[in-house]
């Protein structure tokens, strides 16, 4: 069998550099030739095990370490990088591996340059914020803590969401809920349900569940794995909680609660499962609800989540906004950022969808930086459970890149081809450019404006 060459021309060039050598001195140190060094530096050669030895020997060197680059973690990380539609071609797999074997410093810096880019965007759509909130200049607030949280893991918590699949495969009846009141029982937790106005309350002393007896089946379902979450995963959940190193005990504690209701949407729908379904059914989210006895908001929810980097699903948006137009909820695994507070870009589908309830709409978008989106939107109630009890009423969205449309089945039938059928939509007024929008509320921030007291257009200014 042959022995496999190594070729670690850049840690060999940063040992040397470490050390403070020239490549002649290091040469003599070795009992090479100058030439042969700086053919291995530049991995025009492999390095020989006499060169290795005498790492050893001579300095004291951890051999391993020559072995153990980080060379292949650079290239995957370029070609995510290289996957943002700001690149139009991206350059071939042997190309990235020769920069991160030859000039890992230049893939770092590229690495850091787009992370630069992709946190400006994000800067921008907090600026709501900024100017929102009369604390603007004190810490985030802890809801913000968690939320971003949740935003640099990709929506994505692995150790939990691997947990709950193994909860669901599992022995045990088949059935979400069944299964669900079995475990809390098995970890001694009794469950009964009443009219009181909580949804779940929990009495840790007397290890007593109480649910609600007028909300739906699979709300019933979600809360007894959320409690089970809370009571059979506190280790892992405690653990996930200390690697995020939140700033206060509030964030702590509010971030306990998503990863509990993380643990209950991944064990109602288990990745390997849920992912499959998704994609023959090409993402019907009513033939998806039915099969995982689910609603239609936790399984859009569930969509934005389908991020494991073994197997990625499509990379969706999910938002919920209330009928102020606040959102409410926020996931993206695309481009699309939402503003962090106050509403989302009246000109969005999402709004429509409290005008015709019931139904599913669509829209085909493009943002001010040129990507263009499919967006589906849906009215989702929750009734008070008696005459006279309010209802709340939400509307949510999901939607994705359009070069993901074949694998949409709200995509049929939408001219995605025609640039003219996309329609124009922002993140916020205040970091949206577009100078002629005719539901703009208020001018952009970084623009110049002439005001003419003799002249009005669609706005009572000119953006410049």
């Amino acid at each position: 069998m042959a022995t496999q060459k190594l070729y670690a021309g850049a840690k060999l060039r940063e040992t040397r550099q470490r050390l403070g050598l020239t490549q002649k001195d290091f040469a003599q140190k070795l009992g090479i030739s100058l030439p042969y060094l700086n053919q291995m530096e530049n991995n025009n050669r492999p390095v020989s095990t006499s060169v290795v030895l005498a790492l050893a020997q001579e300095f004291g060197f951890d051999v391993t370490e020559l072995a153990t680059g980080d060379s292949e973690r650079l290239v995957s990380d370029m070609r995510e990088a290289l996957a943002d539609p700001l690149f139009s071609d991206a350059p071939p797999l042997a190309d990235l591996r020769l920069t991160a074997s030859n000039a890992p410093a230049l893939a770092r810096a590229f690495l850091d340059l787009h992370r630069a880019y992709r946190q400006t965007h994000e800067r921008l759509a907090s600026l709501d914020e900024a100017l929102g909130r009369e604390d603007a200049r004190g810490q985030a607030s802890p809801w913000e803590e968690v939320r971003d949280f949740f935003h640099y893991c990709d929506n994505y918590v692995d150790a939990i969401d691997r947990a709950a699949e193994r909860f669901s495969a599992g022995p045990g009846p088949r059935n979400t809920g069944i299964r669900a009141e079995a475990a809390l029982a098995q970890a001694g937790v009794a469950i009964t349900r009443s009219d009181a106005p909580q949804v779940r309350d929990y009495d840790p002393e007397t290890r007593r569940l109480t649910l609600a007896a007028r909300v739906t089946p699979e709300t019933q379902t979600f809360q007894m794995l959320l409690q089970y979450a809370l009571v059979a995963q506190d280790k892992l959940i405690e653990a996930t909680l200390d690697q995020a190193r939140f700033h206060s005990d509030a964030a702590r504690a509010i971030a306990k609660i998503g990863l509990a209701n993380y643990f209950a949407g991944a064990a109602m729908m288990p990745y390997a499962a849920f992912l499959a379904a998704a994609q023959t059914t090409r993402h019907d989210l009513e033939m998806l609800a039915h099969r995982f006895g689910a609603s239609i908001e936790q399984v859009a929810h569930r969509l934005s989540t389908l991020q494991r980097p073994s197997a990625k699903g499509v990379p969706f948006f999910f938002v919920r906004v209330d009928q102020a137009g606040t959102i409410t909820k926020r996931h993206s695994a695309t481009r699309l950022q939402f503003a962090r507070f106050g509403g989302a870009c009246p000109l969005w589908n999402v709004h429509q969808a409290f005008e015709m309830p019931g139904r599913f709409l669509r829209q085909l978008a493009e943002t001010p930086d040129g990507v263009r989106y499919i967006s589906l939107a849906r009215d989702v109630s929750k009734p008070g459970g008696s005459f006279g009890a309010p209802v709340r009423r939400f509307a949510i969205a999901l939607g994705c890149e359009v070069r993901h449309a074949p694998a949409l089945v709200y995509a049929d039938g939408l001219d995605v081809d025609n640039p003219r059928a996309f329609e124009p939509i922002g993140i916020s007024c205040r970091i949206c450019e577009r100078p002629a929008c005719h539901q703009r509320s208020v001018p952009p921030l970084e623009r110049r404006l002439t005001v003419d007291p003799n002249t009005r257009g669609v706005l009572p200014y000119v953006v410049d």
